[in-house]
């Protein structure tokens, strides 16, 4: 529950990015597809709740064209840094600079000569890609990722060359701090920035003999020059459920203390050897002691902190109590869609953020939007 916990509570991504921001249930169903007499839907709205047609989360489509051809050419990423045409996305310890709310996006060449012969001179350069018609974005923009060995303060004297170029307001900021405020766009790029660079950061040496690898294919590639072999950014899967029961309740749970109010989905990582919908049934089984009939994919979102992606299904069962392993999970309630509501807007839970799958996995159930706090003023 750990994993799903963390991802749930936190913003994983822009809600213009996030499966949560456009619910398909949200959407009024189809002609015809009316829900059935006695078949449940959310309070208020007359929208089928946990439907079946149409069901999926919505596909966001990509922004960057990541230039999987383009970057295996030998020279490829200096020469485009040097030419002038790229702009440079700037991460140091898992933060980014940040002016706005928005990406610091610098001129890649200025950039490289201010830092050149500084503390500061970038441990690896990534090639990230190209931006897409539909992005935030000029279409065409190249993008290149400064990983900084540390962070300069941005508020030095102005005299001092790594500074020049930098908005005056600028500040480094992790991914949590700033996902409400980002653009897809610089979600997207934040968010491969941060999986590249977990990467790299993890993965200095090769895994069989021990020699420091060296970064080829703009970044996306490290080579052992002592046995020759290659080795690619890894993404750990893994699974993340709304459990269903007989009655149409869901199954929410929570880590830490017991008098916690956070309420989420089921979450864990997907074993070696195993389905996705096999983790399904163990993960759940282990932490609430339930027993998955059925499961059904929905979407997924990117979560690299370090490399996770959060592969979304929705599982029924027969069964109707819950018993938390008292270690990931120490709480677990079922709820009907107007408890579940009710409950939220006194303050008597709170749910994930709806920047985040959890959310949109819960709203997919709901069949509409759950009303926060907030909302209501």
């Amino acid at each position: 529950m750990s994993l799903g916990e963390s991802h749930a509570s936190s913003a994983a991504s822009s809600s213009a990015a996030s499966p949560s921001a456009a619910s398909p249930s949200a959407a009024s169903p189809p002609p015809g597809s009316e829900p059935p007499s006695g078949t449940p839907t959310a309070p208020g709205r007359g929208l089928l709740a946990n439907h079946l047609r149409n069901t999926v989360l919505p596909v966001r489509p990509a922004l960057i064209d990541r230039g999987s051809a383009a970057r295996v050419q030998p020279g490829m990423l200096e020469n485009l840094v040097s030419s002038g045409r790229a702009r440079a996305v700037v991460l140091s310890g898992r933060q980014a600079l940040i002016d706005g709310g928005g990406l610091v996006l610098l001129d890649a060449a200025e950039l490289a000569d201010h830092l050149r012969d500084t503390d500061y001179a970038p441990d690896q350069l990534v090639y990230l890609g190209t931006a897409l018609p539909g992005s935030d974005l000029e279409t065409g923009t190249e993008l290149v990722l400064f990983l900084l060995p540390r962070q300069f303060e941005v508020k030095a004297e102005e005299f001092e060359p790594h500074i020049a170029g930098i908005p005056a307001g600028a500040q480094w900021a992790g991914f949590r701090d700033v996902a409400a405020r980002l653009n897809p766009t610089e979600t997207a790029l934040f968010i491969e920035a941060s999986a590249i660079a977990n990467w790299h950061a993890s993965h200095t040496h090769c895994p069989r003999c021990g020699t420091a690898t060296q970064p080829e294919a703009g970044g996306w590639v490290r080579r052992c020059p002592a046995d020759g072999s290659e080795h690619f950014p890894r993404t750990d899967p893994a699974i993340i459920v709304t459990v269903i029961g007989p009655d149409d309740r869901i199954l929410l749970g929570g880590g830490g203390p017991l008098d916690a109010t956070n309420y989420s989905t089921l979450a864990g990582f997907v074993e070696p050897g195993e389905s996705l919908e096999q983790a399904v049934v163990r993960e759940i089984g282990e932490e609430v002691g339930v027993r998955v009939t059925a499961s059904q994919y929905l979407g997924s979102q990117s979560w690299p902190f370090p490399a996770s992606l959060m592969l979304g299904f929705t599982a029924t069962t027969e069964d109707t109590t819950a018993t938390p392993d008292g270690v990931e999970v120490t709480r677990a309630r079922w709820f009907s869609r107007s408890e579940l509501q009710d409950a939220v807007l006194a303050g008597e839970i709170v749910i994930s953020s709806r920047l985040s799958i959890a959310r949109a996995l819960i709203e997919h159930w709901y069949g509409g939007i759950i009303k926060d706090r907030a909302d209501v003023g």
